[in-house]
């Protein structure tokens, strides 16, 4: 999932201090932040833009393509289905922690409803020159610039040292993915290699996987019918066998999810597999020529 510039962005939990912080970093970015959700607050102006009841209320006051949530992860079912009960198009789930059966409830509901979602515990998305909903530091130009490379990544950390690596090479970033680092998620990174497989601004991927799960391993099936060259760097070579890291997602049982499992499985699809963060830049720019 990609967001842009000219998507309206609603903003759920804005009164509090990291929402108050990062819709304020938003907007001076670029994003079109026209509202946000407070059922205590409704009716007041908060970062410069309405406060509502909830987000069936702000849709009928003010349309909105995206939400996104900075909300305690026991409300994230409740807000995130205010959110599609009102009809919005993409949801933004930042929230680690959420409740796995919550997670399931919502993510049956959106699809029912045609609706798009990243995360939970996703650090956002970006689209360099544009945009960003999240809390990653788009506003740094030696982290992020408008380039032709899209990144996806488990990882907010990661992600941010992989973007500075591009930028260093001389390169940018069409778009930034943070699908979560959950084992539930929304988009996944087959999804989400299809979603820059489309995109007409990105020349070619960065995918940051970690041990755990299997979504490298299934995104490694989708890899050779894409037209971009794919470039990887899994976490966790160096981790004891068995041993998890941090994120929730990073469970594995047997071989699945291992480190060497992902590599042969991406390295078997010709995607270039990297030991490094170090090499990412360099990397990027042969594959781009």
């Amino acid at each position: 999932m990609i967001v842009r510039g000219n998507e309206r962005v609603l903003v759920q939990g804005i009164t509090g201090k990291q929402a108050t912080y990062w819709t304020s970093r938003m907007q001076e970015y670029g994003t079109r932040v026209v509202g946000g959700v407070n059922p205590r607050k409704a009716g007041a102006t908060h970062c410069g833009v309405p406060v509502y009841g909830s987000a069936a209320e702000a849709m009928d006051n003010t349309a909105f393509d995206v939400s996104v949530l900075f909300v305690p992860p026991m409300s994230v079912k409740q807000a995130a289905l205010d959110a599609l009960a009102a009809g919005v198009a993409k949801i933004v789930l930042l929230t680690e922690h959420v409740p796995v059966q919550d997670v399931l409830y919502v993510l049956a509901a959106a699809g029912e409803a045609g609706t798009g979602v990243v995360g939970p515990n996703s650090p956002g998305l970006v689209t360099p020159g544009e945009c960003f909903v999240g809390f990653m530091p788009a506003f740094d130009e030696t982290i992020f610039r408008a380039g032709p490379v899209g990144v996806i990544s488990r990882s907010g950390s990661l992600g941010t040292l992989a973007c500075l690596n591009i930028v260093q090479a001389g390169l940018g970033q069409s778009a930034f993915i943070g699908i979560g680092g959950d084992p539930v998620i929304g988009t996944t990174t087959r999804e989400a290699l299809q979603v820059l497989e489309a995109d007409d601004r990105t020349e070619g991927v960065l995918l940051i996987g970690e041990i755990g799960g299997e979504m490298e391993e299934e995104a490694a099936g989708f890899v050779p019918v894409m037209t971009k060259p794919v470039v990887s760097f899994i976490a966790g070579r160096a981790s004891p066998p068995g041993r998890r890291m941090g994120h929730a997602g990073a469970i594995f049982q047997g071989e699945r999810g291992s480190y060497r499992s992902k590599r042969e499985a991406l390295e078997g699809a010709g995607v270039r597999v990297l030991d490094t963060p170090s090499q990412i830049g360099s990397t990027m720019r042969k594959v781009l020529g």
